[in-house]
């Protein structure tokens, strides 16, 4: 994202959102009311389940999309993969995957690009449609918004302890226990697509979705686009069962640590650091993050409660711009 920041900006004309505020994706117009909304994003494994990795990168690169308000119409594959070293068997397993995670959001995956790999790598470029007077950007959030969450957090962090548990010797120390993750893999397979329809009914003045930068990463951004601050309650914020025990244990994400120095000084804490790791924890596929206007915060759980979707009050947006407060 810094590195981004350095080029030159392109807003103007039919280009109504570039990388300028570090939001989710493009959003192009092409006609008077209408968008296209573009985004891309890969990955290396995250799991050992070939069929399970291309469906949680499928769920995660199209996520963007829904942030803004759009709906995914045509999906490109990204791929890279070791063809001279693993069996193409896997590769088709993984297309698989991820084709039949965008057949459930409504899109086709019509063509993209392979090239060979050291490392198996895929996900998905997304293009997206939507009238042009109801995109969701982050730099539209105003102090007093209530700040809601669609996913817990922490996946980062189960996910590490279930890699590194794997070495027999680790296995030996922990008495050859190790974390669960299959919940954390149902909540990455699900869509946003229900919360990003909730948002659009009740009126959601901002969004993001909360992937590689962590929440308080993720928030951060939407602060400094919004010329806004934040206040969170960490308790309020939901986590994965087992998160805050692994990390107990020390296993604790590079990417969630990066975060945490990369965002660091934005951040008034009154947490534990333990607590600051986990609102830091790079996820994959994550939720929504909201900013609702407190007069439409009933209209937001109302359309929650329609969908049967999971959602919780984590904060609000502050006057005082560009600091995010962390609270017990």
């Amino acid at each position: 994202m810094r590195v981004l920041a350095q080029l030159p900006p392109h807003l103007g004309g039919d280009l109504l959102v570039d990388e300028s505020t570090g939001d989710d994706a493009a959003v192009l117009r092409i006609d008077g009311d209408r968008v296209l909304v573009q985004t891309v994003d890969f990955f290396t494994p995250i799991v050992d389940d070939p069929y399970l990795f291309g469906s949680i990168a499928a769920a995660n690169a199209v996520s963007d999309v829904y942030a803004m308000g759009a709906e995914p119409i045509l999906g490109l594959a990204v791929v890279g993969f070791p063809s001279d070293e693993l069996p193409l068997e896997l590769l088709a397993e993984i297309l698989r995957g991820g084709a039949d995670k965008a057949k459930e959001a409504g899109f086709p995956i019509a063509g993209g690009h392979t090239i060979i790999d050291a490392v198996p790598k895929y996900g998905l470029a997304v293009t997206g449609i939507a009238p042009a007077g109801r995109i969701v950007r982050n730099s539209t959030g105003r102090p007093g918004d209530r700040l809601y969450l669609t996913k817990p957090i922490g996946n980062g962090v189960l996910i590490a302890a279930w890699r590194g548990t794997a070495a027999s010797g680790v296995r030996k120390l922990i008495r050859r226990r190790r974390p669960s993750v299959d919940e954390a893999i149902r909540w990455m397979g699900v869509l946003n697509r229900d919360a990003s329809r909730a948002m659009l009914e009740a009126g959601a003045s901002a969004a993001t979705d909360v992937t590689g930068y962590g929440l308080l990463g993720h928030l951060t951004t939407l602060c400094r686009a919004s010329g806004t601050g934040a206040r969170v309650s960490a308790a309020s914020v939901p986590l994965l069962e087992g998160a805050r025990e692994w990390l107990a244990r020390g296993f604790v994400p590079e990417g969630s640590k990066r975060n945490l120095e990369a965002y660091g000084s934005a951040l008034r804490s009154a947490v534990p650091d333990d607590d600051l790791i986990l609102l830091c924890d790079a996820q994959t596929s994550g939720g929504l993050l909201i900013a609702i206007p407190p007069e439409r915060e009933p209209a937001l759980l109302e359309a929650s409660r329609a969908r049967e979707l999971a959602i919780w009050r984590i904060g609000e947006l502050t006057a005082n711009a560009g600091i995010v407060e962390i609270s017990e």
